[in-house]
């Protein structure tokens, strides 16, 4: 269900019933953590989260860890930011 790497690999799933009696797998939410930065990277017009990701942590997909170094629910909350902070190896 989820690609290797993910954050939400690890956290696993439960069945939640709806209100109508259904029943649906929901997947847990990672926790918030606090990381020390490395530095930052501004960003070009344009330039992908996933590109920042492979030129600082050496993955495309850890573009996730970018979010949560910079409270961001989601990439598309850092779009617009011109300044994103790069989290500490092993952070």
């Amino acid at each position: 269900m989820f690609f290797p790497g993910s954050r939400y690999l690890p956290l696993g799933t439960y069945t939640a019933t709806r209100r109508d009696g259904t029943t649906v797998r929901v997947t847990r939410l990672p926790l918030p953590a606090r990381v020390r930065l490395a530095g930052y990277h501004r960003r070009m017009v344009g330039e992908r989260l996933d590109l920042v990701a492979a030129r600082h942590l050496k993955d495309a997909t850890a573009f996730w860890r970018l979010c949560d170094a910079n409270d961001a629910v989601s990439p598309d909350a850092l779009g617009a930011v011109p300044l994103v902070g790069i989290p500490e190896e092993g952070s």
